[in-house]
C-alpha cells in the first residue's frame, strides 16, 4: 500500500444525490482509500439543513484543532462535509451542478486554509461549482477528474480562458471514458489519464498520489545546522533588485548599498537582468560595511521566462533554455530562486516549463510588491506550499525607495547551505509601498530621462552621497 495520505474529494453535486453516477463513484473510491488507510474527506454540498449546519459547526471546532476533522476517516468511513446548501434537486444523470448559496467558497476556503491535506480530488471542477471554489483555494496537490462526454458550451466557448486557467492548477487529470478525454483534450489540451469509474480505480488513483507525492521537496531538516544558526542574530534580508547594470534601472550601486542600510538590511540580493558586474561591484564596496551582498543575476531564458541565480561567481548568458540556465547556476553551486513565477505581466516560465524543473528549485519568490495583481503572489504561495518549495522574498527594486518593501526576518548566514536552513524557519515581512509612485520613479529616471542625463544624475548621487558619508569611510 502506498504511504498514507490525508485526501479530500470534493463532488460539485449535492451528496443526497447518490443516484448521480459521480457522486456514487466519489462514495465507492472514497469509502476504499479510506479502507486502505488514507485519512479521506468528502467535500460536497447538500439538500440538508441541517447537515450544512452540523458541517460548519465542526469546523469552527477544527479552528483550534485542525486536524480533528480528519480524525476517525482511515477505517473505511469518510467523513462528509456539506459546504452548502442547494436549493433544486439534481435528477440521475450527469448534469449540471444544482445552483449553489453564495457562502459555499467561503467556505471551502476556510476549509482548505485550515486543514492540512496532501491531495485535493475535485470531479468535474467546471465553475461555479464546489469543485471548481476548490481548485481556487487549495493548497494541496490537485487532481482532476472528469467524466462527462458532453459538451459544456459555457465553459469551452464563452469561458474557455477563464476555466483553462484554473485547470493549470491540476497536477495530475483523469478521465472515466476516452471519449470524455477526447473531448477534454480537444478543449483543454493536457495528459488524461483514462481510469473508469468501476471497481479498482482507487488503487489507480492511489499510484497517482505516490508519484506527485515523490516530487515533493524534503521538509528535513539540519538538526545541528538548525541549533547553530539559532545562536546568530536575526536579520532582514531583501531577495531581489537591482543596479544601474541593469538596462531597465538607473540606481548606483553606492546608492543602493546606502539605501540598504538605511532601510535596516542586513543582506541582499543584487540580481541585475543578464548582468553580474553591478553585484560584484556591491559586494567589494559592502566588505566591512555589516551588509551582507549575494552575488546573483536575474537571467532570461529562450521564451521560457526568467529565473535568479543566487551565490553564482560568474555571468549566465540570456537566451539559453530555462533547463540549460539552471543546470548553469548549479554548475556554478548557485541557488535557483524562481522570481514573480505566475505574474502575467512579467515574463515567467509557465506551470508546464515549472514543473520540468521542480527538483532544481531552491526557492519560490512568494510575494513581490511589483506584482500589479495580488492573485499572482497568491498563486505563487500556493504552488511553495504544496510542492514543499522554500519561500522567498524581495522587493525587485529598481529605484531606491523601494528598497526593503518587501523582506524575509532570518538567522545570519554564511554561504548557500547556511542560508538555505535559515530560509526553513524565515519570517517574510511586507511594507507599505505604492506601485504607482515607485513605477513612475523608475519611468522617470530611465525612459524618461536622456543618457546624458542620467550619467549627470548618477555623477551627483554619487558626488552627494560620498560628501554626506565624510569621514565615515564611504557608502
Amino acid at each position: 500500500m502506498a504511504s498514507p495520505f490525508s485526501i479530500a474529494h470534493v463532488t460539485p453535486y449535492p451528496w443526497e444525490a447518490q443516484e448521480n453516477e459521480v457522486n456514487a463513484h466519489v462514495q465507492r473510491v472514497c469509502g476504499e482509500l479510506s479502507r486502505r488507510g488514507h485519512r479521506v474527506l468528502v467535500l460536497a454540498p447538500s439538500h440538508s439543513q441541517e447537515r450544512v449546519r452540523a458541517s460548519r459547526k465542526a469546523l469552527r471546532a477544527a479552528r483550534a484543532n485542525p486536524q480533528s476533522l480528519l480524525q476517525g476517516t482511515d477505517d473505511g468511513t469518510p467523513r462528509v462535509i456539506a459546504v452548502g446548501e442547494v436549493l433544486d434537486v439534481a435528477s440521475s444523470a450527469r448534469r449540471r451542478p444544482s445552483a449553489l448559496s453564495i457562502d459555499v467558497a467561503r467556505t471551502i476556503e476556510e476549509l482548505l486554509g485550515t486543514v492540512e491535506l496532501d491531495f485535493v480530488h475535485v470531479h468535474e471542477p467546471f465553475a461555479p461549482s464546489a469543485s471548481n471554489a476548490a481548485l481556487r483555494h487549495s493548497r494541496a496537490l490537485n487532481v482532476g477528474s472528469f467524466h462527462s462526454s458532453t459538451e459544456r458550451l459555457l465553459s469551452t466557448l464563452v469561458a474557455r480562458r477563464f476555466v483553462e486557467s484554473f485547470f493549470g492548477r491540476l497536477d495530475a487529470r483523469t478521465a472515466s471514458t476516452a471519449e470524455t478525454a477526447e473531448l477534454m483534450s480537444r478543449h483543454f489540451p493536457g495528459d488524461y489519464r483514462l481510469i473508469a469509474d468501476a471497481d479498482g480505480a482507487a488503487s489507480q488513483f492511489e499510484q497517482i498520489y505516490a508519484a506527485l507525492a515523490a516530487r515533493r521537496h524534503s521538509n528535513d531538516t539540519d538538526v545541528a545546522l538548525q541549533r547553530t544558526l539559532a545562536k546568530r542574530p536575526l536579520i532582514d534580508v531583501d531577495l531581489h533588485m537591482h543596479t544601474d547594470h541593469s538596462h531597465d534601472c538607473a540606481t548606483p550601486v553606492e546608492v543602493l548599498l546606502a539605501s540598504a542600510r538605511a532601510q535596516g538590511l542586513g543582506a541582499i540580493a543584487v540580481t541585475d537582468h543578464n548582468e553580474i558586474s553591478g553585484a560584484l561591484e556591491a559586494r567589494a564596496q559592502a566588505e566591512g560595511t555589516g551588509l551582507r551582498v549575494i552575488v546573483g543575476e536575474e537571467v532570461k531564458t529562450a521564451g521560457q521566462g526568467e529565473v535568479i541565480g543566487l551565490f553564482i561567481e560568474e555571468k549566465i548568458p540570456r537566451g539559453l533554455t530555462l533547463a540549460e540556465t539552471v543546470a548553469e547556476i548549479k554548475r556554478q553551486g548557485g541557488l535557483v530562486y524562481v522570481p514573480h513565477p505566475f505574474d502575467r505581466m512579467h515574463s515567467v516560465p509557465d506551470y508546464e516549463h515549472l514543473l520540468t524543473i521542480l527538483d532544481d528549485v531552491d526557492a519560490l519568490e512568494v510575494f513581490n510588491p511589483r506584482v500589479a495583481i495580488g492573485a499572482f503572489n497568491d498563486e505563487a504561495a500556493r504552488f511553495a506550499a504544496k510542492y514543499r518549495i522554500l519561500a522567498g522574498a524581495g522587493s525587485d527594486s529598481h529605484v531606491a525607495q523601494g528598497l526593503g518593501s518587501a523582506r524575509i526576518r532570518m538567522h545570519d548566514f554564511d554561504g548557500p547551505q547556511e542560508f538555505m536552513q535559515s530560509l526553513r524557519d524565515a519570517e517574510i515581512v511586507t511594507g507599505r509601498s505604492s506601485l504607482l509612485y515607485v513605477q513612475a520613479l523608475k519611468f522617470l529616471q530611465t525612459r524618461a530621462t536622456p543618457p546624458a542625463a542620467q550619467r549627470a544624475s548618477r555623477a551627483r548621487r554619487v558626488k552627494r552621497l560620498r560628501r554626506s558619508a565624510g569621514g565615515r569611510g564611504g557608502p
